[in-house]
């Protein structure tokens, strides 16, 4: 860009700064020496601090222009284009998030500020230290952990728990090794012209068609639809192939972490290396050089979470969602969007391509297909020789268990019959821990969070108990804390830790895994668990629904539902949609290589509609019913729906006002929306903070988002007082 583009200020123009700092405007300043573009990073200064910022446009100077102070440096970093500008604008205008939290959530990378120059970083060497202590295993483990991955010292040593000099001496042991390296280097280049994999017609049809939107250069989102195993990753491969035959960048967004070990392989064996990757289990080394390449163009493929939406892609040409239904996608504190819905966003500001991939799609995406909004495209059969798996229900009214015991003898004989074959069984139960209760058995206390109202859940693994909620933990103990007598407290319910112990039990000779995202101390130890399971490391995997998320076990046959009803329970008005989701998407795991499998489902609700539709696998008539019942009942996505929580460390004020905000409800009765509550929110104390909850339900084609920030600017409160809105909301706790 040069000084005549438009958008430049020369040196003492005004210009509008946005800060990351919690204001609710831009600040005026004047252009440094040599001036600064629209959409400059920049360094200000705000009282005796110094903030970041980005030119936001020109300045208003509307007071005393002698108070204005300069700019203190442009930071070394591309400028933020304009289309990024709007994405930011209406992200937060949509979600009713001030802009300087969009901000952050935009330049979430260390070290932005640095100026470019040498560093050094730090790998494991070829050598074996004369002596291993424990200091020097927990270095050597870290870079294990992480791939191998270059760190900085100051990296190293903080993930690793030791002071600098034990790497430095590592460094002369020649067991690491230290290099002079030019800071953030592009990436490798991605070769759109190596052979992808062979398709079928079903798959070359649909690739194709993705293929043509990319080429027309406009936006456009398509729902890509297929049973689980039947290839979908490959055909969206090739959009991205044609992506990069564009010129253009791509991004991939994945539900799980632990999913992108595999996927990274898969890349790197289409397009001959590896893209860069951007989520928590990156080095803040690796997040700093993505985000500036990204922005650069150094960079042509990024794979992440949630959070890579909000890169500074310098010509962003397709956006893959894939497993577009998981609710992980909606970020549920901070900023509370939906990268879903805000990929669709983005793409359409910067004439991009969306593929959202699934075999269970949202009730939404489905919507928007029917509707006409969306491309829809189905791949109907598996890939290769693998066979969608048999569905049949336990009825576990009939089947003779011991109260402690979860596993049914019918489960029981055809996972013996599996592990003889040499094969895979899972067993499923989507709840984390040894047990969701503990209670006293002298005097009936269960035992609760002391900052929440929750049951703290015994992780039996960790030899703790641990609140779902906030994180808080603490020592499993030997006596009731209520009313002090010891050995009668008893674990009730199961969790996946209790099924393992089960397991292990019924069946002593077999290799016993089990997943579990807290049962592991970081997401790469997690992926090589997947990993080892993958190449036959296990004989029954227990698992969350961790593991209905995009995992490929080619000796998997067997999976069983431990309970298919859990889902079911409670008034959320998605529960149905994820328990149909979650069962096929489990059942979808067994039989994915030439082997056929079997999905068994305990219930003991068999003829509930739910469990039928999985069962007979009718999903567009499952789909059907589901959209007619919500659209009866004016519900998204045929209607409109914002959660607002008023919460305080005092339960009378938060009542207070929330009764008050409900009693001046003029604004939201005005856009012919109405107010629920307010009420106890279903989980009324969090982290010590009593919660207060108002649902607002409008028509569709509401302008619900001013109606709610006219209404909620009427809150009046002590700073202990907190508001938070919720548009689109996704759970209800």
């Amino acid at each position: 860009m040069t000084r005549e583009a438009p958008g430049f200020y020369d040196h003492g123009e005004l210009v509008a700064v946005l800060t990351t700092q919690p204001l609710d405007r831009t600040l005026d300043y004047r252009a440094p020496e040599g001036g600064c573009h629209l959409g400059a990073f920049v360094e200000v200064p705000l009282g005796p601090r110094k903030v970041a910022g980005v030119v936001w446009g020109p300045g208003k100077g509307d007071f005393d222009l002698s108070k204005v102070r300069h700019v203190i440096r442009v930071l070394d970093v591309a400028p933020m284009r304009a289309e990024m500008q709007e994405f930011l604008q209406r992200a937060g205008d949509y979600t009713l998030t001030p802009m300087a939290a969009m901000l952050r959530l935009a330049t979430r990378a260390p070290g932005l500020g640095d100026p470019p120059s040498m560093r050094k970083v730090y790998r494991p060497g070829a050598a074996t230290p004369d002596r291993m202590t424990d200091a020097r295993r927990r270095v050597l483990e870290t870079f294990e952990e992480y791939g191998g991955l270059a760190f900085t010292l100051k990296e190293l040593s903080e993930h690793a728990g030791v002071s600098s000099s034990v790497v430095k001496g590592l460094v002369k042991q020649g067991a690491v090794t230290e290099e002079d390296t030019p800071r953030d280097l592009p990436y490798a280049y991605l070769d759109p012209a190596r052979p992808g994999a062979d398709l079928t017609a079903d798959q070359a049809a649909a690739a194709e068609v993705l293929r043509a939107g990319i080429r027309d250069g406009i936006y456009g989102t398509t729902l890509l639809r297929g049973v689980t195993g039947s290839g979908k990753t490959e055909v969206y491969l090739e959009a991205v192939a044609e992506c990069l035959r564009q010129g253009r960048q791509a991004l991939v967004l994945l539900p799980e972490i632990a999913l992108t070990e595999e996927f990274l392989r898969r890349i790197t064996a289409r397009f001959g290396t590896q893209p860069a990757e951007w989520h928590s289990g990156v080095t803040m080394t690796e997040r700093r050089r993505a985000w500036k390449m990204v922005g650069e163009g150094g960079c042509q493929v990024v794979v992440g979470a949630r959070s890579a939406l909000f890169l500074p892609f310098r010509d962003l040409g397709l956006i893959v969602v894939d497993e577009e239904h998981d609710s992980s996608y909606k970020q549920e504190d901070g900023v509370l969007y939906n990268a879903r819905d805000m990929a669709v966003l983005r793409a359409s500001i910067c004439d991009a391509q969306v593929v959202l991939a699934s075999a269970t799609p949202s009730l939404e995406s489905w919507t928007n297909a029917e509707a006409g909004k969306y491309r829809r495209l189905d791949l109907t059969s598996r890939f290769g020789e693998a066979v969608m798996p048999e569905l049949r229900a336990i009825d576990m009214r009939s089947e003779t268990l011991p109260s402690n015991r979860w596993i049914s003898p019918t489960l029981q004989r055809a996972a013996e019959a599996r592990i003889a074959a040499g094969e895979q069984a899972l067993f499923f139960l989507n709840r984390r821990g040894y047990a969701p209760v503990t209670i006293c058995r002298a005097c009936g206390h269960q035992i609760g969070c002391p900052d929440c109202d929750a049951r703290m859940v015994e992780h039996r693994f960790l030899k703790r108990l641990m609140c779902h909620q906030c994180g808080e933990t603490a020592p499993m103990p030997e006596a009731c804390p209520a009313c002090e007598a010891e050995g009668k407290l008893a674990a009730v319910g199961p969790g996946v830790e209790r099924l393992a112990e089960e397991a292990a039990a019924l069946f002593p000779e077999a290799r016993i895994a089990t997943l579990s995202s807290d049962m592991f101390g970081s997401a790469r130890a997690l992926k090589a668990e997947i990993a080892a399971i993958g190449a036959g490391g296990a004989d029954i995997i227990i698992g969350t629904q961790l593991v209905a998320k995009g995992h490929n076990f080619p000796l998997l046959t067997l999976v069983g539902v431990i309970d298919a009803d859990l889902g079911l329970q409670g008034s959320d008005l998605r529960a149905a949609e994820r328990t149909f989701q979650l069962m096929r998407q489990v059942a979808g795991r067994a039989g994915r290589a030439e082997k056929p499998g079997t999905a068994l489902l305990q219930t003991f609700q068999p003829e509930h509609p739910v469990i039928r539709a999985i069962l007979g696998g009718d999903e567009e008539g499952f789909w059907r019913a589901e959209a007619r019942e919500r659209e009866q009942a004016g519900v998204p996505p045929f209607g409109r729906m914002a959660g607002i929580v008023i919460s305080s460390t005092d339960p009378q004020e938060a009542f207070d006002a929330g009764n008050d905000l409900a009693r001046r409800d003029g604004p939201i009765r005005q856009a012919g929306a109405q107010v629920f509550g307010p009420a106890p929110a279903p989980i009324a104390r969090i982290r010590g903070r009593h919660r207060v909850r108002l649902l607002v339900k409008a028509p569709k084609g509401t302008a619900l988002q001013p109606a709610i920030a006219r209404w909620v600017a009427q809150v009046r409160g002590s700073a202990n007082l907190r508001l938070t809105v919720d548009i689109d909301p996704q759970s209800f706790f």
